[in-house]
C-alpha cells in the first residue's frame, strides 16, 4: 500500500511539473504538454505492482509461475499427519448447474456426480504379505493344523475426501485373507468397513464426527496398520482383550488443547451402538480362546448389525504429551452388552509412548470385565435358569464363560543405518532408509477367573529386525518364543515357536 501511494504521489507530481516546464520553454499549451503515453506506463506500473504485491502474500519469488493446483505445504511441528488436504478447494469457486432428479443425458446419467466434474478424494491404502513357520503344527486351517503357510493377510483400501473446508470424509475397507470368498462359521468378515466417518472441522480444541468409528481404546487400535508396526503379528492385548479392530457406529466430538508451550493433550469421546455380548441363544461371546473378539459389533448376529438392547456405549480417550517425544494415555470403554438383562462390558486401558534419539519404548496394558457374563441371561435357550452359572460352553478350559482378562505388552525399538552400508549403496539404504531393531513381551489371560490357568493364559517373546527403503515400506522378519500357548487344533496348552518374514506397505 506504501509502494501505491508513492506511486500515485509520483504520477500526480508529473502531471503537475511537466506542464508548467513546458509553459517555461514557450511552448503556450498549458496543461497539454503532458506525453500522451504517461498515463498508459502509469497503469502498467500499477498492474505489476498489484501482481508483484499478490505474489508476496502468496509466498511465490517474482518471475515465478504458480502451478495450478500446488499449494505450498506447511511441515507439521511435530511427528503426525500434519493439516488435512484439502484436495478441491481450487475448484470449489466454480460454480455449476445443481445436481437434481432434472438431469438429463442419453446413456450419461450414471455420471451425474458432483465428483466427476470437481474431484474431492483420494484414494490410498496399504498391504501385506507373510510367510510363517511354527515348530508345532498349531496354525489352523481346517484340516487339523499345519506347521508353515503364506498368506496375504491385509489389503485395505483407504478413501479420503474433502468436502468443504470445514467438512471431511474418511473411509477404510478391510479386506482380510482375500484368496477367500466367504467367511468362517463364526461369520468371521473378509470384506467389510473398518471404519467410514464424516468429520464437521468446527475448531482444533473441539470437533465433531459421526459414522463408523474407529473406538480410541488404547493407542493400537487407532494406528495398527501393518507397514506402521514394526512387528508382523499385533500384541496379544491387543487381539484378545481390547479386539482391534474395534468399531462401532456411532458419534462423538475430539479435539487438541495446549496446557502449556511444550504440552498438549489430545482427546476423543464418542457414543456409540455398544457390545453383542450374547448369540441368539444367549451364549456369551467372550470366551478364553477367542478373548473379548466375539464381542464386537461386526461379529454380531443381530440384522444388519443393528443394537441389541436399544442401549448405548460410552467410549473415550484423553492424552497427555509433556514434551516432544513422551505421551502417556488413558482409555475406558463402557456399554450392556446383553438383550435381555443388564450385563455391562467395561475395558480400561492406558498406553505410553516414549521416543529419545533413535530409541523408543512404547506399550500399552488393558483390563476388560464382563459383569454376569459366566450367568444365564433370560430368555437364554440353552436350558439354564436365568442367573444360574453356565457350564460346559465350548471354547472354555472349565467350560464356564470368563468374566475378567487383562494384558500388556512391552516393546522397544532402536533405529539404526550403517555407515558402510550407505557408502556401498546410496539409493538403496540412503537419507529416508532405517533398519530397526525390535524385542516385545506380551503377556494375556482372558479367565482371570481361573487359578488353574486356562487356555487364554499366554505369554510370548518377540525378537524382530525390519528394513525400510523409506517410511512407508517395510520388510520383516521375527522370531517368537512361546512358552505358554495354546494349539487350537487339539485344545490343548502347549510351548511353541515361530519365524516369521512379511512385507507391507502403503500406496
Amino acid at each position: 500500500m506504501r509502494m501505491r501511494s508513492l506511486l500515485g504521489a509520483l504520477a500526480l507530481s508529473q502531471l503537475l511539473i511537466v506542464p508548467a516546464i513546458a509553459q517555461e520553454k514557450g511552448t503556450g499549451k498549458q496543461g497539454t504538454a503532458q506525453d500522451p503515453g504517461l498515463e498508459e506506463r502509469i497503469k502498467k506500473l500499477e498492474q505489476r505492482l498489484e501482481e508483484r504485491e499478490k505474489r508476496e502474500r502468496e509466498g511465490m519469488p517474482p518471475g515465478v509461475e504458480r502451478p495450478e493446483f500446488v499449494r505450498p505445504e506447511t511441515p507439521p511441528e511435530e511427528p503426525g499427519i500434519g493439516p488435512l488436504p484439502e484436495v478441491a478447494r481450487e475448484r470449489r469457486t466454480t460454480k455449476q448447474a445443481a445436481l437434481s432428479f432434472g438431469s438429463t443425458g442419453s446413456g450419461r446419467l450414471v455420471y451425474a456426480k458432483p465428483f466427476v466434474a470437481s474431484p474431492k478424494a483420494i484414494v490410498g491404502g496399504y498391504m501385506d504379505i507373510q510367510f510363517r513357520a511354527q515348530s508345532k503344527g498349531s496354525i489352523e486351517n481346517g484340516y487339523g493344523g499345519i506347521t508353515n503357510t503364506f498368506d496375504q493377510q491385509r489389503f485395505v483400501p483407504f478413501i479420503y475426501a474433502d468436502i468443504t473446508e470445514h467438512v471431511k470424509m474418511a473411509a477404510e475397507l478391510e479386506i482380510e485373507h482375500g484368496i477367500r470368498e466367504e467367511g468362517g462359521s463364526d461369520r468371521s468378515v473378509e470384506f467389510g468397513l473398518e471404519f467410514a466417518h464424516i468429520d464437521y472441522l468446527v475448531k482444533e480444541p473441539f470437533n465433531l464426527r459421526a459414522g463408523i468409528i474407529l473406538l480410541p481404546v488404547g493407542k493400537f487400535n487407532l494406528l495398527h496398520d501393518s507397514p506402521l508396526n514394526d512387528l508382523t503379528d499385533r500384541p496379544l492385548v491387543s487381539r484378545f482383550v481390547i479386539p482391534t479392530t474395534m468399531a462401532e457406529t456411532g458419534a462423538g466430538f475430539y479435539g487438541t488443547l495446549y496446557p502449556s508451550r511444550l504440552s498438549k493433550v489430545d482427546y476423543e469421546f464418542y457414543f456409540t451402538t455398544g457390545p453383542c455380548g450374547y448369540e441368539k441363544n444367549g451364549e456369551p461371546t467372550a470366551n478364553e480362546v477367542d478373548g473379548t473378539r466375539g464381542t464386537r459389533q461386526r461379529k454380531c448376529a443381530t440384522d444388519d448389525g443393528l443394537d441389541i438392547n436399544n442401549g448405548k456405549a460410552v467410549v473415550g480417550r484423553v492424552a497427555f504429551s509433556p514434551m516432544l517425544g513422551i505421551e502417556v494415555a488413558g482409555s475406558g470403554y463402557y456399554g450392556n452388552a446383553s438383550p435381555s438383562n443388564y450385563n455391562p462390558l467395561s475395558i480400561t486401558a492406558i498406553d505410553w509412548t516414549l521416543q529419545r534419539g533413535p530409541f523408543e519404548l512404547i506399550g500399552e496394558a488393558a483390563w476388560a470385565y464382563g459383569r454376569n457374563f459366566s450367568r444365564a441371561i433370560p430368555g437364554n435357550t440353552l436350558g439354564f435358569q436365568p442367573g444360574a452359572l453356565l457350564t460346559g460352553i465350548p471354547n472354555n478350559s472349565t467350560g464356564v464363560p470368563p468374566q475378567r482378562s487383562s494384558g500388556y505388552y512391552i516393546q522397544g525399538n532402536y533405529h539404526f543405518m550403517p555407515q558402510w552400508l550407505t557408502n556401498w549403496s546410496p539409493k538403496r539404504f540412503g537419507e529416508g532408509s532405517t533398519f530397526t531393531a525390535v524385542i516385545r513381551y506380551d503377556r494375556v489371560n482372558t479367565n482371570l477367573d481361573n487359578t488353574a490357568g486356562g487356555w487364554g493364559d499366554l505369554e510370548q517373546i518377540s525378537f524382530g529386525l525390519n528394513y525400510r527403503p523409506i517410511q512407508d515400506a517395510v520388510f520383516k522378519m521375527s522370531y517368537q518364543y512361546q512358552p505358554m500357548a495354546f494349539n487350537p487344533n487339539s485344545s490343548q496348552r502347549i510351548h511353541d515357536s515361530a519365524f516369521v518374514i512379511s512385507a507391507a506397505t502403503y500406496f
